[in-house]
């Protein structure tokens, strides 16, 4: 693997300060994603910049009072590229980083569930936009495992309902329009204020309440590392901004740390 194109210095730092970290919290979004073939939404090459339509399918008021909505969105669920992606070498450091005992909480934008896949343990991710691995309904508490319904999707049903109540399923992701689980958001910022470094990974930062996670960490004294691809809307904040290919960086960062 090559090393990425960054002064040693800046690296350095960055090695410096998680491997002197005790709490660390990271939040990924989805950059780390993209490499294992997941597209993000507002990429250049993104799903709504691609179909500003498919914006409808992720909008509750939408998927509430919209058949059609529904019956799309349930095809895309059973069309996702995260039942053939597999974590990327990001997720599997981070995995491994957290075997070191610092990794305190990791906040994670994304629904594809790599993280745990990739051996991260689910009592430390928060999955603060929901999963799409779950079903959940809309009025009353059935939840089962995505396939469940897809395979009542696989029989001929293009809308299927809860068969409990009759109400609406949904994957369990937070669409526009949804609020946040109150329980995972107030557990991130307490997150965000107990630890003394955050990580941020392929995030653009720029989504709320998930990015305000940033300034709350600063104020309570942490470091901000960002690692992405691209410049952050939180850049100006951080400790070190490292960007670059996240398959390169990443590895250069967190093994380096442990080592150290």
């Amino acid at each position: 693997m090559t090393e990425p194109d960054i002064p040693d210095t800046k690296l350095d730092a960055a090695r410096n300060w998680l491997s002197a970290a005790q709490r660390v919290l990271v939040l990924t979004g989805a950059g780390l994603s993209t490499a294992s073939g997941i597209p993000d939404f507002r990429g250049p090459q993104g799903l709504w910049t691609r179909d500003p339509d498919a914006e409808k399918l992720s909008d509750i008021r939408y998927y509430l009072t919209d058949p059609n909505i529904r019956r799309k969105a349930w095809l895309s669920r059973r069309d996702s590229p995260v039942w053939q992606a597999r974590p990327g070498l990001g997720h599997e450091v981070l995995a491994r980083f957290e075997q070191s005992g610092r990794l305190d909480t990791l906040v994670t934008q994304n629904i594809d569930g790599l993280h745990q896949l990739a051996g991260s343990s689910g009592e430390r991710v928060i999955e603060i936009h929901g999963t799409i691995r779950e079903v959940a309904c809309l009025n009353c508490s059935y939840r089962v495992a995505m396939q469940v319904v897809l395979k009542r999707l696989a029989a001929g049903e293009d809308d299927p309902d809860c068969p409990d109540c009759g109400g609406i399923l949904k994957s369990a992701t937070i669409s526009f329009g949804q609020s946040l689980i109150a329980q995972d958001l107030a557990r991130a910022e307490q997150a965000a204020r107990d630890c003394d470094l955050l990580l941020a990974v392929g995030s653009t930062l720029s989504v709320y309440p998930v990015a305000g996670l940033a300034p709350i960490a600063k104020q309570s004294g942490a470091r901000i590392v960002i690692v992405n691809g691209e410049p952050t809307a939180m850049d100006e904040i951080a400790d070190a901004v490292l960007l670059g290919d996240l398959n390169e960086l990443l590895p250069s960062v967190l093994d380096g740390a442990a080592h150290q």
